[in-house]
């Protein structure tokens, strides 16, 4: 997913740590003068994954160089080398090299029956349907600067078909398990975009397109999540999550979004519910969703 690269000088030779974080756990190798000294690796999930790396060389005139890297915080990492036993470069100087508290508990817990709570390989599973996901909202977010509303929900919706016949022809998935609820949802407000000319019921489709979906999802859950339910788990990096209780977490967080929706296209001008739209309601819904995703994660996860 990423890479880290942290050069540094010793005994002056040039050295350098590069640290890979990966869907299946991080990796990370010490170069001398271009030469591999020594590697570690921790895997993203179970009691192994919250410690740091420690990369140890010896060299030439005897003098070890040890070096501690790991994360420092949930997005970065960072390295203190010692050379002959003191230190010699920090990356970030004073921070602590460690998980934070809370990413570590999450790392390590594992369900009642022993299994990692917590695995990114779901979301590499799931890469080119969240990435597509993602270019369809921009080009909505594209055509509607452009053009206007109606036509950039015109261009979603036959996006959306389009991408349902090039399913039929590449092996990798990338509608997702939401796919025929995405392309239903597309259609439905394509077809508010057709009927109405005027602007503010087009910015009120969010709001409408909301309460349908939310509607949908109240009803899955109602009846045990096996579809909706289902489908939105595989874009979840937890493996203990409860279907039902999910669905009618999106369907509360649904509820939610179009009645902000809705005041929004009230209270403001059609430029800011355009910014709103695309780039303020999904940090609102994130945070919606990450609470209800804390909701239906199963009793008896434990810390490892």
């Amino acid at each position: 997913m990423w890479r880290y690269d942290r050069p540094f000088t010793v005994d002056g030779k040039q050295a350098r740590v590069e640290i890979d974080s990966c869907f299946n756990g991080l990796f990370s190798r010490l170069l001398v003068d271009g030469i591999e000294c020594a590697r570690d690796f921790t895997p993203a999930t179970g009691p192994e994954s919250v410690r740091n790396h420690r990369l140890v060389a010896t060299l030439a005139d005897r003098q070890l160089l040890d070096v501690k890297a790991g994360y420092i915080n949930w997005m970065n990492t960072g390295i203190a080398a010692r050379f002959d036993g003191k230190l010699i470069y920090e990356s970030h100087p004073g921070r602590t090299i460690a998980l934070p508290t809370r990413a570590a508990k999450m790392m390590a817990q594992q369900t009642a029956a022993g299994k990692p709570s917590y695995d990114l390989g779901k979301l590499k599973d799931n890469r080119y349907a969240i990435g597509v996901d993602i270019a369809l909202g921009l080009l909505f977010f594209i055509v509607a600067k452009l053009t206007d509303l109606r036509t950039a929900a015109l261009v979603g919706a036959t996006a959306g078909l389009a991408l349902v016949v090039v399913q039929r022809f590449v092996k990798v998935d990338i509608i997702g398990g939401m796919a025929l609820f995405g392309v239903f949802m597309l259609l439905v407000s394509a077809g508010f975009a057709i009927v109405f000319s005027d602007e503010e019921i087009i910015k009120q489709r969010s709001t409408i397109v909301g309460l349908i979906g939310a509607t949908l999802f109240l009803l899955d859950g109602a009846l045990g999540g096996k579809r909706l339910g289902r489908g939105i788990s595989r874009y979840i990096a937890y493996t203990d999550l409860d279907e039902r209780r999910l669905a009618i977490a999106m369907g509360l967080t649904g509820l939610v979004m179009a009645a902000t929706n809705w005041l929004v296209v009230k209270l403001f001008s059609t430029a800011v519910w355009l910014f709103y739209t695309t780039f303020v309601d999904i940090f609102l819904s994130i945070g919606m969703v990450l609470f209800g995703v804390q909701w239906a994660r199963r009793k008896g996860s434990i810390a490892a």
